[in-house]
């Protein structure tokens, strides 16, 4: 099966390179792709979150794991990719919850998006207190200490 995605929206941020932490006060512009219609974000602004999902278009085929350390830090323990928010993943895809903080026309304006400047988007939607878990989530404790940074 073959699944061909096109981009619907490009980042730009003042983010070149990719790095681990510091990613709370990243503001991004968010701009419709030239196919896609102006109206695919009318009344966006009635949200104040959105879900961005990514691509990470700078990871190499090489660089894709199955298994390792988070960060490749020895203190964390040995985790398969899919139980990590590593960029070096199978299909590349990120995925970010974002604070929406204006609409103007074909772009968007967001705050604590994890992506790089040029990064294409793949797909935005709105957040849904309903579809936010009603339960506790859980995790690891390693997870606390590898994030301690990362929204600062």
């Amino acid at each position: 099966m073959e699944i061909v995605l096109e981009p619907v929206a490009t980042t730009h941020n003042v983010r070149t390179e990719v790095t681990d932490d510091s990613w709370g006060e990243v503001v991004t512009n968010i701009t419709l792709a030239d196919h896609i219609p102006t109206e695919a974000f009318d009344s966006i602004e009635l949200f104040s979150h959105l879900e961005i999902i990514f691509y990470f278009d700078k990871v190499g085929d090489d660089a894709v794991i199955f298994s390792g350390r988070p960060r490749g830090n020895p203190d964390y323990p040995v985790m398969g990719i899919l139980a990590q928010r590593k960029k070096d993943r199978p299909n590349k895809i990120g995925l970010c919850t974002v604070e929406l903080v204006s609409h103007e026309g074909r772009t968007i304006t967001v705050k604590g998006l994890d992506a790089i400047d040029g990064t294409p988007v793949l797909d935005i939607k709105p957040v849904f207190k309903e579809f936010q878990t009603a339960k506790e989530v859980t995790q690891p404790e390693w997870v606390s200490d590898l994030m301690k940074y990362y929204w600062r």
